[in-house]
């Protein structure tokens, strides 16, 4: 399977090298062979897919094997409601949500540009006005603040470089009672055919959330290999 590796090893290398100041909340430890050597919470961060990985976010088996259409489905969306889908890359689920907000907006925000092109192509292909491109960066995904009834992230979230930071920037982006839905492949889950660090179990997940202050309403389990986690900022 196609993993996220845009880092070269000399990005690897230098950040093994950093020294965190003692109040940080990341630690450098020897970097895994898919990951970055940097540790949020006991969690090493996985490597990044970069826009070359596109195929695999696309791939045609994908509904099947990970029940993406279900997804869209259980997410708590209103017409109206306005959309953060971090981590977009192609806009594989910007799209989709797109049709399930058609009052609404969906801001599809990614790191990397040549992604951001994807997706105005798609739009231009598409005809689908209510999407737009966020360029965001490693530490804050450029949201306007309190605007946000939703925020999707799939698969993106353990490959964040500054978690902390891009959870603050999250939780204040998000309106009070909005909601992040936290999509990972399940850690506990030794079936799941996937590399370890691009898991996360359930608990690893509430605790992270839990220290932006955000609080775990429920956790589908419809898909096949990842959980659905549903995490709430306090009214």
């Amino acid at each position: 399977m196609i993993f996220r590796r845009t880092y070269l090893s000399l990005a690897f290398a230098l950040i093994a090298a950093q020294a965190w100041p003692q109040d940080s909340p990341y630690r450098t430890g020897r970097a895994s062979p898919d990951g970055i050597g940097k540790f949020y919470m006991d969690r090493e961060i996985a490597q990044v897919m970069g826009h070359l990985g596109a195929p695999w976010l696309e791939r045609s088996e994908r509904n099947q094997e990970e029940g993406t259409e279900l997804l869209v489905k259980n997410l708590p969306l209103t017409p109206e409601a306005i959309v953060a889908d971090i981590g977009a890359g192609t806009g594989y689920f910007s799209f989709r949500l797109a049709r399930r907000v058609p009052q609404g907006k969906v801001l599809a925000v990614d790191i990397q540009s040549e992604m951001l092109e994807i997706i105005e192509q798609r739009k231009r292909d598409t005809g689908i006005a209510n999407v737009e491109g966020v360029l965001g960066a490693e530490d804050d995904p450029n949201l306007p603040a309190g605007a946000v009834d939703l925020i999707l992230m799939v698969d993106a979230y353990h490959e964040f470089s500054y978690p902390r930071e891009m959870g603050e920037a999250m939780v204040r982006a998000l309106k009070p009672g909005g909601r992040i839905a936290l999509v990972e492949y399940r850690a506990e889950d030794d079936s799941v055919p996937i590399k370890r660090l691009h898991k996360m179990s359930q608990a690893q997940a509430k605790k992270e959330m839990a220290a932006l202050g955000l609080t775990w309403i429920e956790t589908k389990g419809m898909l096949p290999w990842q959980h659905l986690m549903i995490f709430e900022r306090p009214k």
